[in-house]
């Protein structure tokens, strides 16, 4: 597991800026079993295709979500890599930050 110095801090803030809105949550949700094609997550979430479009750009973007065309269609699928990346800094801070009786060489 990496440690919070070698863990590239950029890609981490990207990813969780990725996940700071409620439909970009719905849609990890909607992409944790399989991939989907657009217009599925269209129908499942219940909004326009250009909104849509915005935040599987942004998901993209920050790396959580790969994509493949299939003639006319486009499906999305979670990047595993980049969850595994997200995991692994929730175990670390689990593990690492806000001990008891734990102090910081930087503060004293």
């Amino acid at each position: 597991m990496a440690s919070a110095k070698t863990m590239d801090r950029e890609q981490i803030a990207r990813l969780f800026h990725a996940l700071s809105d409620e439909t970009r949550l719905q849609i990890i949700e909607c992409l944790f079993e399989c991939e989907q094609c657009v217009c599925d997550l269209t129908d499942v979430l219940k909004t326009g295709q250009s909104r849509l479009s915005f935040h599987l750009k942004t998901l993209k973007d920050a790396g959580l979500l790969t994509d493949r065309r299939e003639g006319r269609w486009v499906y999305y699928s979670l990047n595993r890599e980049a969850i595994e990346e997200l995991k692994d800094f929730a175990d670390m801070l689990g593990k690492e930050c806000c001990k008891p009786g734990r102090k910081s060489q930087r503060c004293e």
